[in-house]
């Protein structure tokens, strides 16, 4: 396997090692990592080139986690990932440098296609988002506005910040 490496960063350990496992089917090579830390430890292999990225990473925003990546690594391509899609979360992901932001369950294939520059544009949802879709996206557009901060965030949405770590906690749960 002589291309790039790719890095599957998703907190579901099933989920990425399946994703990595078909993605060698397919003759990419490709790492995990679960965590931010080890994604960023992964980075250090000078041969990674595209990553995919889960937007929740076991209650942390992989949206706090987009500009670290590419500021380690700047032409770094990444695909981000979410069980929740909205415009709001699209928007941002791809302010932050993303190259595009596709709604679980996808494909080996769409996720390759994902990295295609002239791909077409995705199908718009035929329904319209949950009240408990809307509640976590509009958690995780506070929450990036507040760089992360857990406490920050819980005081700008007016909650209990152990309320917001028990919702955290929750979708962490649900897993796409």
């Amino acid at each position: 396997m002589n291309e790039p490496i790719w890095l599957v960063i998703d907190d579901d350990p099933t989920f990425a090692g399946t994703l990595a496992r078909s993605l060698g089917r397919r003759g990419i090579e490709a790492l995990t990592a679960h965590t931010s830390q080890q994604a960023m430890d992964r980075l250090n292999n000078e041969r990674i080139r595209r990553c995919v990225l889960d937007l929740n990473l076991a209650g942390e925003s992989g949206l706090q986690l987009l500009p670290r990546l590419l500021e380690k690594r700047p032409g770094l391509e990444v695909l981000v990932l979410t069980g929740y899609g909205s415009i709001a979360t699209a928007v941002e992901t791809i302010r932050k440098g993303a190259i595009n932001y596709l709604c679980k369950p996808v494909t080996v294939g769409q996720i390759m296609e994902g990295f295609e520059p002239d791909r077409p544009e995705p199908a718009l949802r035929s329904q319209p988002p949950s009240v408990e879709e809307l509640e976590w996206e509009h958690i995780q557009r506070v929450l990036a506005e507040q760089e992360g901060n857990v406490s920050a965030t819980a005081r700008a949405l007016n909650m209990h910040r152990r309320t917001l770590q028990r919702k955290l906690a929750k979708h962490s749960r649900w897993r796409e």
